[in-house]
């Protein structure tokens, strides 16, 4: 069994972006692992593995507009059925 269940992903669209601010927000606030906090002032790219994306979600939106999300169930996949 997976520790973080739910694969996160999301780009988030803004002005003044930060991606260590973003990063170090989301390690300080959300359990999970595996984080990617890329990009550049104007968008940022966000990986995640987390039990409570919706979380993540929530306060990704209120940095900006947020679309391309994908949250996928890892234990699904790893038995082979559709994450």
């Amino acid at each position: 069994m997976l520790e973080f269940k739910y694969d996160t992903q999301l780009l988030i669209e803004g002005e003044d972006l930060d991606e260590d601010e973003i990063y170090d927000y989301i390690v300080e606030n959300f359990k999970g692992d595996s984080l990617l906090a890329v990009g550049d002032s104007d968008l940022i790219k966000i990986h995640y593995h987390t039990n409570e994306p919706w979380l993540v979600l929530a306060w990704a939106a209120t940095l900006g507009d947020i679309y391309d999300i994908v949250v996928e169930n890892m234990e699904r996949q790893e038995a082979g059925l559709q994450g």
